[in-house]
């Protein structure tokens, strides 16, 4: 196969030098350190490499048959360090989609030979990782492809299914050569330092291991990872998708899984009423609330026009780790939901290498004082920050208020006069597109405030929040609040097939291969749109909801509640010359499911605030919004927008 110019092969003889000079090295110690390597070097042979498959014992009987449970878990590790005597660190992923769905851009699966040996390794981590001295380890949660047990979506069973091979490795759990034999299997070559990546449900995963504090996990890589399932489902009890952990489960689970976990299935279906209220399901799936357990370091990455994972898991996870001091750095991009190795692969790779040196096998390499920002700000074009959000961003208050034109209002510090009213209609055939479209129309399904042209530039950074007094004549009401930069711009079609990416024909090598896991992937190339709009932020909430987060209650039409809708974390600038909008209304068409009728709601605009999180606070706002800037959104008419969201799919995988 063609190797790219960044991977080189090493003659036999140069790897056992290098092999050598590495561990002369690290016993030489610290007088030596100005002519230590600084990285690892990939000086270790792919094709030599170590591949074998155990199981290990989660002490779980998910299926009730009456014996533990085991999850299968493949590995490749380079032999050569093994041969000295020296151990090694791990690179995990734990996935329920190996057998089913595919990893990556690329949809690769396991592969076995005749003899049930691993060939393929989904993914660059094997080919670019192993040769530099790491173990990968990819293990099959409880329920499917090789494992024993029930997919419970990120239940027990899920989190145990990789924390038992986190405790293996580190010389506290039992492994088996085989699913149901009794030959013990040691991770005697492990040094116990693992690091757990993977995207989705995947990240998931490694956000809920990190949360148990299990020893011996130095540090996760969740991309666009949930950390709390009911962020996934639901928003204040408005349901986001038309079914429940269920349908996620049947989806994942191996044919044998599908025979004997009946009973698992139906816990899932009685405990995730479609309500939208909260019960112990939640909470057993809450991995926020545990953030004060976590030793690991976390590298988050998170899609800011994610629809599936929506972007509220990655701000919940990232404020409760700041709140408790984890160390963590984020990367936030423009696209949906997609891996960075498919939008910034180069970078992302340099990266991801820096922060595994760092972290698992120590190197002062200098990762953990760089900027803590990563921030895509235009298709392929990135800013950083030395925190996150941004050093000086308070939540600001901004209020809106009728304006000149009936049903097209305006948005500012000032309050609106006592008694002063928008009344919009649901109609969940309509979204936050047409809503943003049309934010210069009095159009009956929404209510749209927005600034003047600013005159110099507005950065919002972190999670807002809308707080709405709103009369709905309905027993039943949903309420959805977006933030929409009006001006024009290029951006990525995030919601597009590829969520902001186009898949090319070609293909590059990451790491080293051979015919059986080639390491080579294919390009990708930004999928971009001129708009007249960007809908950048979002939040919904069910009425009912008013009173209590976690359950709904029926509303008297008629009678005035008051809510308060989390917006999605974000990081956007509106440029000098654009308009910062706030629009509330019923049903975002495609992103939430509607209620039961379609009420008419009447927003009391004096009890209406937005506390967003400028930065510069109110200063800041004052200098954007004081005097007049020519305008740059567009002549008359609808704005130009990206298609509107699809109807929302609920698997949280890979591709």
């Amino acid at each position: 196969m063609t190797i790219p110019a960044r991977v080189t092969r090493i003659p036999w003889k140069a790897l056992v030098v290098a092999a050598v000079v590495a561990l002369l090295s690290a016993l030489i110690g610290p007088a030596a350190a100005q002519t230590a390597p600084t990285e690892s070097r990939p000086v270790y042979s792919y094709d030599h490499a170590i591949r074998e498959s155990v199981w290990v014992d989660t002490r779980l009987d998910g299926d009730a048959d009456g014996k533990t449970d085991r999850v299968a878990v493949d590995i490749v590790r380079p032999r050569e360090p093994a041969q000295h005597g020296r151990r090694i660190p791990v690179i995990m992923d734990a996935s329920p989609y190996y057998s089913c769905c595919g990893r990556g851009n690329d949809s690769q699966r396991k592969t076995y030979d005749a003899q049930g040996r691993p060939v393929q390794f989904p993914l660059y981590y094997d080919n670019y990782f192993v040769p530099r001295g790491y173990a990968t380890v990819l293990v099959d949660l409880a329920g499917t492809n090789r494992s024993d047990g029930c997919v419970d979506v990120g239940g027990r069973s899920d989190i145990q299914s990789a924390k038992a091979v986190v405790d293996w490795l580190n010389g506290r759990g039992r492994a088996y050569r085989t699913r149901t034999g009794g030959e013990p299997v040691t991770a005697d070559w492990s040094n116990g330092r693992t690091g757990m990546i993977g995207k989705s449900w995947d990240g998931t995963i490694a956000n809920g291991v990190a949360a148990t504090g299990v020893r011996g996990l130095e540090t996760i890589v969740p991309i666009a990872g949930i950390s709390s399932w009911y962020d996934y489902y639901f928003a204040k009890g408005a349901p986001l998708y038309d079914s429940g952990p269920d349908g996620l489960a049947d989806v994942v689970e191996s044919p044998a899984a599908h025979q004997h976990c009946a009973a698992v299935q139906k816990r899932l279906v009685d405990g995730a009423p479609r309500s939208g209220d909260w019960t112990d399901l939640w909470t057993e799936r809450d991995y926020v609330r545990n953030a004060g357990k976590v030793r690991a370091s976390v590298f988050l990455v998170h899609g800011m026009q994610d629809l599936n994972v929506r972007t509220r898991n990655a701000g919940r996870w990232w404020d409760a780790l700041a709140r408790h001091g984890v160390e963590r750095k984020i990367w936030l991009s423009q696209t949906g939901h997609v891996d960075p190795f498919d939008y910034r692969r180069p970078e992302w790779v340099d990266t991801l290498h820096q922060w595994f040196d760092h972290y698992l096998m120590g190197y002062d390499n200098g990762i953990e004082r760089s900027p803590m920002a990563d921030i895509e700000r235009a298709p392929g074009t990135w800013s950083t920050d030395p925190r996150w959000p941004a050093a000086g961003t308070t939540a600001t208050t901004l209020r809106p208020r009728n304006g000149a034109t009936p049903g097209v209002g305006t948005l500012g510090t000032t309050p609106a006069p006592r008694g002063t009213t928008a009344t919009f209609t649901d109609d969940p055939r309509l979204g936050e597109s047409d809503w943003a479209a049309r934010i210069d129309e009095p159009t009956p399904a929404k209510a749209g405030f927005s600034t003047g042209p600013l005159t110099a530039p507005l950065r919002l950074s972190g999670s807002g929040t809308v707080t709405v007094t709103a009369t709905p004549s309905t027993s039943t009401a949903h309420l959805s609040a977006v933030l929409a930069d009006l001006g024009p711009d290029t951006i990525r079609n995030y919601t597009g097939a590829g969520e902001g990416i186009t898949t090319l024909a070609d293909s590059t090598c990451w790491g080293a291969g051979n015919r059986g896991d080639t390491g080579c992937f294919r390009e990708t190339a930004a999928d971009t749109r001129q708009v007249g709009y960007t809908v950048f932020s979002r939040g919904w909430a069910d009425l009912g909801n008013y009173a209590d987060d976690h359950k709904g209650r029926p509303l008297t039409p008629g009678r005035p509640y008051t809510i308060t809708l989390d917006l999605a974390a974000s990081d956007h600038i509106v440029p000098a010359g654009h308009r910062l909008a706030l629009i509330v209304a019923g049903t975002d068409a495609g992103l939430i499911d509607p209620p039961d009728s379609k009420p008419q709601l009447t927003l009391d605009l004096a009890r209406t605030t937005a506390r967003l999180p400028l930065t510069g606070g109110a200063p800041a706002l004052a200098r954007a919004t004081a005097g007049t800037a020519p305008r740059t959104a567009g002549t008359g008419g609808p704005l130009a927008g990206l298609a509107p969201p699809r109807p929302a799919g609920h698997l949280p995988s890979a591709g």
